[in-house]
This record gives C-alpha cells, sequence and structure tokens, in this order.
C-alpha cells in the first residue's frame, strides 16, 4: 500500500507560488493608457498582481480596468522632473513589486522603479534607459501600432486581433446618467476636441450642422464632451445648433465622461483620447482622422467606422502628424462632409447586434 506524503512541507509542496507583484508605470495620454488594456490582461491573465502609477489626468481609465488591484496616483506636474517627489514615492514603494513595466518612453518614467530598487525593470531603450531598466526592448522603427507596441512588453509572442476592453457597472452608468439627466442609451456624445491641435480637428461648423440634424431626425440630445481647453469650441458647437446640445466640457470628471461614452447611443469624434474610450466600451461610433493615421491607432471597435480621406484626395501630405496644418487648408478634414458622417454613424448603429 502506498501511503501519501503528509505535513507542513507536503502542504507547502500544493500551494500556488506567490503571484508577481507588479507596477505598471502608465503613459501620459487618455488614448494611450485605453491601449496599454490588452497589455495588462496579459500580465494578469498569467497570475500578476497589477497596480498602476499614474499621473491623475489617466488615472481613471485604470479604474475602469477590473484586472488593476490598485491606482497610485502621482502628483507630478506636465513635463517637470519632479526629483523630490520621485524619491519620495520610490522609498514609499521599496520592498512592494517583484516587477515594473514601464510604458513611456522618456528617461523620468523610469526613475521610481529603479530608485525603488525593483528587481526586474522592464520597458523600451528609450531615451537611452540602459542603466534604469534591465530588461529592454529596442525602439521600433517609425510609428508602430500602439496595442502591438505595448504588448510585447509581456514577452510573449504576438497575437493578431487584441483590443482594449473597459468596464463599468451597470449600477455606475445608471448613476452618471441619472446625475446628467439623460436615459441610455437615448443621447449622443461628440468629442470634438482633440489635445494635439487644430490639424486633428473637424471644423466646427460641421459638428454643429451634424447635431441639428440628427436631433431633427432623433429628438434626442447631443452631449459634447471635452477638457475645460475644449470649452469654447463646445459653446461655438452649441451656439450653432439651439437646442440640440448640451455643453459639459470641463464640467465633468473623466471618469464621469468615460461612463457618459458608455451609455451612448453614439459617438462622433476625432482621433483622440475620448475616441479610444468609445472604442474599448463597443459603442458605436464615427472616427474623422486629419493629420494622424488609423494605421497607428485605430479605434479598435467591430462597430467602429473610420473616414480618412488620404487616399480618395491623393493626400500626400497625409499622415503628416503636425499639429498645425503646414499648407493651412486642412483638406483632409474639411473634406469629410456632414453627410457622410452621419451615413457613417447610421452604419455603425445597424451594424450593432
Amino acid at each position: 500500500m502506498t501511503r501519501s506524503r503528509e505535513g507542513p512541507a507536503a502542504t507547502r509542496s500544493l500551494e500556488a507560488p506567490p503571484a508577481t507583484r507588479s507596477l505598471i508605470v502608465a503613459p501620459q495620454w487618455i488614448g494611450d493608457a485605453v491601449m496599454s488594456e490588452p497589455l495588462l490582461a496579459r500580465l494578469a491573465a498569467r497570475g500578476e498582481r497589477l497596480s498602476v502609477a499614474a499621473l491623475p489626468w489617466v488615472a481613471p481609465v485604470y479604474r475602469a480596468m477590473p484586472q488593476v488591484s490598485d491606482v497610485i496616483e502621482l502628483p507630478f506636474a506636465h513635463g517637470r522632473l519632479d526629483w523630490a517627489a520621485r524619491r519620495r514615492i520610490a522609498a514609499e514603494l521599496r520592498g512592494r513589486f517583484d516587477a515594473a513595466y514601464v510604458l513611456p518612453n522618456s528617461l523620468k518614467s523610469a526613475l521610481i522603479p529603479w530608485l525603488a530598487g525593483i528587481p526586474t525593470r522592464i520597458g523600451y531603450v528609450g531615451e537611452s534607459r540602459f542603466l534604469l531598466l534591465n530588461r529592454r526592448l529596442p525602439n521600433p522603427p517609425g510609428r508602430p501600432a500602439m496595442v502591438e507596441y505595448y504588448s510585447a512588453l509581456a514577452g510573449e509572442p504576438p497575437s493578431t486581433g487584441e483590443r482594449p476592453l473597459l468596464e463599468f457597472t451597470s449600477s455606475m452608468l445608471d448613476g452618471v446618467t441619472r446625475a446628467a439627466g439623460v436615459l441610455s442609451g437615448a443621447y449622443w456624445v461628440f468629442a470634438p476636441g482633440a489635445e494635439y491641435g487644430p490639424a486633428k480637428r473637424w471644423p466646427a461648423e460641421h459638428y454643429a450642422a451634424l447635431a441639428r440634424s440628427l436631433h431633427d431626425r432623433h429628438g434626442q440630445p447631443v452631449l459634447l464632451l471635452g477638457s475645460g481647453k475644449e470649452g469654447a469650441l463646445c459653446e461655438q458647437i452649441a451656439a450653432a445648433a439651439p437646442g440640440a446640445c448640451r455643453v459639459l466640457a470641463g464640467q465633468t470628471a473623466l471618469i464621469d465622461a468615460m461612463a457618459l461614452i458608455a451609455a451612448a447611443r453614439g459617438v462622433v469624434s476625432n482621433d483622440s483620447g475620448l475616441m479610444h474610450v468609445a472604442a474599448a466600451f463597443g459603442v458605436p461610433q464615427v472616427a474623422v482622422f486629419g493629420s494622424t493615421s488609423p494605421k497607428h491607432t485605430p479605434p479598435l471597435n467591430p462597430h467602429a467606422k473610420v473616414l480618412w480621406l488620404k487616399a480618395e484626395l491623393q493626400l500626400d501630405c497625409a499622415p503628416c502628424f503636425d499639429r498645425v496644418c503646414r499648407f493651412g487648408h486642412t483638406r483632409c478634414l474639411t473634406g469629410v462632409s456632414v453627410q457622410r458622417v452621419e451615413a457613417a454613424l447610421d452604419a455603425a448603429l445597424d451594424a450593432e447586434p
């Protein structure tokens, strides 16, 4: 008769090894934060326990990712080193993590994992971070697709068809829509701004004409979302579409704006962070591209329609990635008609299961 081995040693041998405690240093743009979600999904699927260190204006994105256990808000000003604050935070994190994934390419973004003595520090070479990172990937040429770019940090074979997914509870969505005075699925969202610059913005008068048409056809309000910097632009659109729009730009926290996008009937935007939010919630959407390229940062959403006139207008200058059109005409944007965007939105709605 074979006897089983018993006792404390046997019990320990059956226990799962402790999960790797991983710190994710987040990118500083909303869209990039959204596109990092497939990487986090990969890490969580292999048992890593994830905490995210993020700047305040992108931290809400990670609160919509169920695989994230903790979000650490970093009190840094944009573009500043903040050396003393980084040293203080690194001291607080010392001993808490086994690995760090540094998503931005800047030198300063790798400082906290290095100062905290995190044993494994993973990222792209970026700004010559040979000392700060001990598992480095070479910088890729050109402008790679961002989801694949971040997912490669997992060190696993590439996978086709990965797309970011965000999630809110139904009670959270109900609370936000109720506070905004709208019903879920009975309003539209426009995100007419683009932090990058005017060469990414479909004209305000086009947004206004589309708002008037949608309101006339459906009788449903259009919510204009964006940052406080985009408030004047949204007021201009609302003034040109009397009774159709409500300006919420600069009046809602990012997490509430995300919830309003998630519960919308449809979304129209430029290539922006909120475009990626809509895509990650799977909302029917139309994305108008100008100076940037949908090959680099597409809305990864089966219910998305992308309008980009590079081939149609034979625009050799596109994508230029300029903030302001160097020729002063922005034909890539002005050439996208209101009727075409509305037809694309109807098609996106029809494609919804």
